[in-house]
């Protein structure tokens, strides 16, 4: 597979619109129509297409943001779900003020618990679009029950915290191709045109061989103080998410997987093993399970290398046989230019790339619902997965203290935990602490994540 791909399979569906567009037309509408005001494809009788936000949260709220940001497209927020309703209430209150005529969200249409993204994928028709922007232990079962349910999905990285996740939304993704659903996938730079022009000049040869590829940006969050004794562990795991590998995969996955796409899509491959190292904290009182400093090695096969960061600015650099580039800059900007020689010095860059029309994450909403609206293929899932795949192989070889192959994580099973689909508040947690109050930390050679 092609990993610079945003759709990986034709649309099934068979439709006199498509009939109509010609070749050249049908390859570029991705892009070309998107904000364009088309003739509406939809199947619902009002024309309108309904979201149902799932993960009330700030990237939720912006994704909402987004979805309502697309020109000339019919859209408007239906139903919301999160875990208790002073999220729900409080996102609803957020949008609603700044988009009143398109947020309509009744209070019978906003739901609490485990339970409510059925609730809130239930008031959608097909073909309307379920928002899964929660954190990642709930993503497969969620993308699962939307596929099931007949409508399209957008949704957020990190897609899965461990390989039997990955296994779930690769399967949720098939089944989508099957029925004609569209996925979107929340790493969005590949959206960016900036970022498309330096590919390619990298296809074209014009940086020469790239042997490296350089991926930093700092992390932080490895501290997390013990709680009180007599607290909800399901409860407080979650609200202390980016801590615990079975609710958001840990920050490496959470902070980092956007460049690590980044680099597999310059090298136009997946990597085929991974080293990495990360130090442990010195404080006692520390019951994060993340490390500190991650550092990732990724070989690819053709025996050049990407090398990720959990620290340094926040930005990703091609080191080319002939030149030098910069690929991204600080908080995904399209910071994207080429230097004269293999030197990355800001004084020798000469060329940059075209102003961006819109930033990534509204360019991928445009494509996504021009897909839809057109009926054009678009299913991000199996690359959102081998991205996913691709982090968790480096998360695994930092916390396991060794080589890690691409067989090894694509072939594995491992869960952190078989309970996710069955949580309650007050209920088991997936992670217990021992008797001095302490969870589970990674520790080479008494660890196992694939």
């Amino acid at each position: 597979m092609d990993p610079s791909t945003n759709s990986t399979q034709p649309s099934s569906a068979k439709t006199s619109r498509r009939d109509l567009l010609k070749l050249g037309g049908a390859a570029a509408a991705g892009s070309v129509l998107a904000g364009a005001a088309v003739p509406w494809v939809h199947a619902a009788e009002d024309n309108t297409i309904r979201l149902a936000l799932i993960g009330c949260g700030g990237r939720g709220r912006g994704a909402v943001g987004n979805a309502l940001g697309v020109r000339g497209a019919p859209i408007k927020l239906h139903a919301m779900a999160d875990l208790t309703d002073d999220r729900v209430n409080g996102a609803h209150g957020a949008l609603h003020r700044h988009a009143s005529d398109r947020v309509n969200v009744p209070p019978e249409r906003r739901f609490a618990g485990f339970d409510a993204y059925r609730h809130a994928i239930d008031c959608l028709r097909p073909g309307d679009i379920a928002m899964l922007t929660a954190y990642a232990y709930c993503r497969p079962q969620q993308v699962e029950y939307a596929v099931q349910k007949g409508v399209h999905v957008f949704m957020e990285k990190t897609f899965a915290p461990d390989p039997a996740g990955c296994r779930r939304i690769r399967a949720a993704g098939e089944a989508a191709k099957e029925k004609n659903l569209k996925i979107a996938a929340g790493v969005q730079c590949r959206h960016s045109v900036a970022r498309q022009a330096l590919i390619e000049k990298v296809r074209a040869g014009e940086l020469g061989d790239i042997p490296l590829v350089r991926a930093t940006r700092g992390c932080g969050h490895n501290h997390l103080a013990k709680p009180s004794a007599d607290i909800d562990h399901v409860a407080w795991q979650i609200r202390h998410n980016i801590h615990f590998l079975w609710v958001t995969a840990g920050i490496l996955s959470e902070f980092i997987i956007h460049q690590i796409d980044e680099c597999c899509w310059i090298k136009d491959g997946w990597p085929v093993s991974a080293t990495g190292t990360g130090r442990q904290s010195d404080r006692a009182d520390n019951c994060s399970q993340n490390l500190g400093n991650y550092s990732i090695e990724y070989t690819f096969a053709d025996g050049g290398k990407a090398v990720v960061e959990g620290s340094g600015q926040f930005a990703t650099f091609i080191h080319g046989t002939k030149r030098a580039a910069q690929f991204s800059g600080n908080v995904h900007a399209a910071t994207v230019h080429t230097y004269k020689g293999t030197d990355v010095d800001g004084d020798q860059i000469d060329w940059r790339a075209g102003r961006e029309p819109t930033n990534p994450w509204q360019a991928q909403w445009n494509n996504f619902v021009a897909a839809i609206r057109e009926d054009l293929p678009f299913n991000e899932a199996e690359r959102a997965v081998q991205a996913n795949l691709t982090t968790i192989m480096g998360r695994a070889a930092a916390h396991m203290g060794r080589t890690v192959t691409w067989e090894e994580v694509t072939d594995s099973k491992f869960a952190f935990s078989p309970i996710v689909d069955q949580l309650q508040f007050g209920g088991p947690a997936p992670v217990q602490p021992d008797a001095e109050g302490n969870w589970p930390v990674p520790l080479t050679g008494n660890w196992v994540e694939v």
